[in-house]
């Protein structure tokens, strides 16, 4: 996830936190022992003039594979250098 992430956005930063633990015996990822869920925090150039939606959906573009797999849910927070400035 992180080589995807930092490679395909040129991420300046990059912050993944595993919180699966935060969902244990949840109905949704009950039987599932993986990792399902994650925080998110990544800075981009590549997000320059991208509103939200769309750079939400370049994150979950990237993890499809993952989402496919068993990720179950993931929280994004993605800024451009200029707003991690402030």
């Amino acid at each position: 996830m992180r080589q995807k992430l930092q490679s395909a956005l040129e991420a300046s930063a990059l912050e993944i936190e595993d919180v699966s633990y935060q969902h244990a015996g949840h109905a949704a990822v009950k039987d599932n022992a993986n990792e399902t869920h994650f925080n998110i925090k990544v800075v981009s150039p590549k997000f320059e003039g991208q509103n939200l939606v769309k750079r939400h959906r370049m994150v979950y573009g990237l993890l499809s594979d993952e989402l496919n797999s068993g990720l179950h849910a993931i929280s994004i927070v993605a800024k451009t250098p200029k707003e991690s400035e402030s």
